[in-house]
């Protein structure tokens, strides 16, 4: 009988989202996988199941590095509206910065598989909401703080964000024109004035 070579699975997991965010769900071979994470095809098969069942899983991890983070900078307590300028500021930052022009996994699996795969339609929608919503509970402390006029909308105005970011997310992975990044940074921020 032979050996099976033991393994971390989170750290398995964690190199198949590399693997996934680098290249794509459908540029990803059930090899690739195999040789980047250095288990044998029996494990990854008998661990996660095939190759679908592993991008979404990776998928699922990422959603829970990212979406508590950006939680929990926008419910510390004083002042709204920096925090949120502050988190436009970032994505515009980082997706200038994002050199490999990865972009964002979500946003990879939305343009990549979302029309044509409900599993990952699912997480990339529950994700979304969740910003969503992350953004309207934010917006709101901030209209009743007197930070935001009474007459904005602050559902509105999260979904607004929510399409932002998206977008410049998709934009960063071009090689093109940082100056529309930056530009269009500076408008959403000024929405907050």
């Amino acid at each position: 009988m032979a050996r099976t070579k033991e393994f971390d699975p989170d750290a398995a997991l964690h190199r198949a989202l590399e693997l996934f965010w680098e290249r794509g769900y459908e540029a990803t071979s059930m090899a690739d996988l195999v040789e980047h994470l250095g288990v044998a095809r029996a494990s990854v098969y008998a661990t996660f199941g095939g190759k679908h069942e592993l991008y979404l899983k990776a998928l699922e991890r990422y959603l829970e590095t990212t979406d508590p983070a950006i939680a929990e900078a926008l419910s510390q307590p004083g002042p709204v509206l920096p925090a949120i300028r502050r988190l436009i500021e970032r994505y515009g930052e980082e997706s200038a910065r994002d050199r490999p022009r990865h972009g964002c996994f979500v946003v990879n699996s939305a343009v990549e598989l979302a029309a044509r795969d409900p599993d990952a339609a699912r997480l990339v929608e529950a994700s979304w909401n969740f910003l969503e919503a992350s953004l309207t509970s934010a917006l709101t402390r901030a209209r009743a703080q007197g930070e935001l006029p009474p007459d904005r909308d602050p559902r509105a105005l999260a979904r607004f964000l929510v399409v932002f970011f998206q977008g410049v997310r998709v934009l960063g992975r071009v090689p093109a024109d940082d100056g529309r990044l930056r530009d269009a940074t500076r408008q959403a921020a000024a929405l907050l004035d």
